[in-house]
C-alpha cells in the first residue's frame, strides 16, 4: 500500500490535501501545487475558500498572481467540505495550537480537525501534523482518534509528524529552501512523507520518531525565547548602568565565533515564539520536569512592555509632561517588521498599558487597518507630518521599512525607539531603548 503511495506521489498523480489555509497552509498548499500536484484546501473559513478558488491571496507572502495561475491550471482549489477527504491521497494539518487563558495548551483546533478527517479518511492514505504542538501529541491525541474511527496507523493509514518553519515577511529564505524535518510513526510513513515534501522542499531531514520531530519545533522557538529574554533584561541592565545596549551587542557581533547577536524589543511576540515554550513547559510538569530557566525567560520577556512605558513616561516628564493625558503615537502594531500579523504582538501590550495609565493612544501601520485594545476599536492614521508633529511622543514599537525614519525625526518633537529603527539620526530628541 506504501510502496503504491510512494509511486503516486513521486510521478504526481496523487491528489494533496492541506487543512487549514492560513499563514502555514496557503502557501504549503501553493508550494504543492507548484510541484505538479492537484491540491485541495479545506478550510471552515468560507471567505479564505472564496479567496482561493477565484485565485485571491489573503497571505502578503503569497502573490495572488501564483494563486490564480495554479488556480487556472486546476491544481489548486479549495473547500469547506470535509467529505472532499475522501477522494485525497496525503493530507496535511495546519491548524492553530494557542494558549488558554490558564497558560496550558488548546489543542481544540487539532481534535477537531483529526475528528472531522477520520470520518472521511478511507485506506492507503497519509496523514501529516504539521502544527506546534508538544512532543507526544501525534502518539497521544491523533493516533487513538484514528483507531477509533477504524483506522490502523501503520496498517491502513499512515502518520507523521513534520514542524512548520514559516517565517512571514522573510525575503532571504523562500519556502523552497527551508529544511523540512518529517518523523514517521511507521518506516512506511517516514517514506511517504519523504517522497511528499521532496516534490517541494529541497533538504528532507528526517528523524526516528513522531515525538522526535515534535520536540525539534519547541527547541527551535524555545531557543529564541531564552535569546531574546536575556538580551532583553541586558537592554534594562544596560538602561540601569547607563549605556547603550546597542553599542554592546553591535560590538560583541564582531566576534568571529561563539556568539550569535540577538536584539531587543518591546517584548516578545508572534504566534509561534511566545507560544510554544509553555507547550514545553506544561509537557515537562506534566511528566514531573521543573523547566525552570524555559519559564524564567517567559517571565523577563513578559515584563519588559512595562519597562517600556516607565520609560515613554520618563521621557515625557523631562519634557514636564505627564503620561496621563499626553498624545501617543505608536508606529507599528505588528509582532514584527513587514507582516500584517498582530498575534501575541508586544505593541498591544505596550498600548494597552499606555492606556491605562491615562494616554492618549493612535497608531499608524501601513499592513493593519484596524485592532482592538481594552474594548476599543482604534484605526490606523496617515503618518503625515501634522499627525507626527501633533504627538507629545512617537513610540516605534515595530520597524516596518515603510516607515520613512528621517522624515518622522524632523517632524516629531519625542521619538521613543524600541527597535534601534533610528540608528545613525541625530537628535537629542531621540531616545532609544
Amino acid at each position: 500500500m506504501i510502496n503504491k503511495l510512494e509511486e503516486k506521489i513521486a510521478s504526481g498523480k496523487a491528489h494533496a490535501g492541506v487543512v487549514g489555509l492560513g499563514y502555514v497552509g496557503l502557501p504549503l498548499a501553493v508550494e504543492l501545487a507548484a510541484s505538479g500536484m492537484r491540491v485541495t484546501g479545506i478550510d471552515v473559513s468560507n471567505s479564505k475558500v472564496a479567496a482561493v478558488n477565484q485565485g485571491r491571496s489573503y497571505i502578503l507572502d503569497v502573490p495572488s498572481a501564483r494563486v490564480a495561475e495554479l488556480v487556472g491550471k486546476g491544481l489548486l482549489d479549495a473547500t469547506a467540505d470535509f467529505a472532499a477527504v475522501a477522494g485525497l491521497d496525503t493530507i496535511n494539518v495546519c491548524v492553530p495550537t494557542p494558549l488558554r487563558k490558564t497558560r496550558e495548551p488548546d489543542l481544540s483546533f487539532v481534535i477537531d480537525a483529526v475528528d472531522a478527517l477520520a470520518a472521511h479518511m478511507r485506506p492507503g492514505q497519509l496523514l501529516i501534523l504539521e502544527s506546534t504542538t508538544y512532543p507526544g501529541t501525534t502518539e497521544e491525541i491523533v493516533l487513538p482518534r484514528l483507531r477509533a474511527a477504524g483506522l490502523e496507523p501503520g496498517k491502513d493509514v499512515e502518520v507523521a509528524f513534520s514542524p512548520e518553519r514559516t517565517d512571514p515577511g522573510n525575503k532571504q529564505f523562500a519556502p523552497r529552501s527551508i529544511p523540512k524535518v518529517v518523523g514517521g510513526h511507521t518506516p512506511g510513513a517516514s517514506a511517504a512523507a519523504r517522497a511528499l515534501y521532496s516534490r517541494c522542499i529541497d533538504t528532507v531531514v528526517m528523524v526516528s520518531s513522531t515525538r522526535v520531530a515534535e520536540m525539534v519545533k519547541l527547541l527551535e522557538n524555545t531557543f529564541r525565547s531564552v535569546n531574546i529574554a536575556l538580551v532583553n533584561e541586558l537592554a534594562m541592565m544596560c538602561d540601569h548602568f547607563g549605556m547603550d545596549v546597542w553599542e554592546v551587542i553591535d560590538a560583541a557581533a564582531t566576534k568571529p565565533f561563539g556568539f550569535m547577536p540577538f536584539y531587543p524589543g518591546p517584548g516578545l511576540g508572534g504566534h509561534c515564539i511566545p507560544v510554544d515554550p509553555h507547550y514545553l513547559t506544561w509537557k515537562a510538569r506534566a511528566e514531573g520536569f521543573e523547566p525552570r530557566f524555559i519559564e524564567l525567560a517567559a517571565q523577563i520577556n513578559a515584563e519588559k512592555p512595562e519597562f517600556v512605558v516607565a520609560k515613554v513616561a520618563d521621557a515625557l516628564n523631562d519634557r514636564c509632561k505627564s503620561l496621563r493625558g499626553s498624545k501617543v503615537l505608536s508606529l507599528g502594531v505588528a509582532y514584527k517588521r513587514d507582516v500584517d500579523d498582530v498575534r501575541e504582538s508586544p505593541a498591544l501590550d505596550v498600548m494597552a498599558l499606555l492606556l491605562d495609565k491615562g494616554a492618549e493612544i493612535s497608531f499608524s501601520d501601513p499592513f493593519v487597518a484596524q485592532i482592538q485594545l481594552r474594548g476599543r476599536t482604534l484605526r490606523s492614521v496617515a503618518l503625515d507630518r501634522a499627525t507626527i508633529a501633533g504627538a507629545d511622543a512617537v513610540l516605534l514599537l515595530t520597524d516596518h521599512s515603510a516607515f520613512d525614519r528621517v522624515a518622522i525625526a524632523a517632524a516629531a518633537s519625542l521619538v521613543i525607539d524600541t527597535r534601534n529603527a533610528f540608528k545613525g539620526i541625530a537628535g537629542d530628541h531621540i531616545r532609544r531603548i
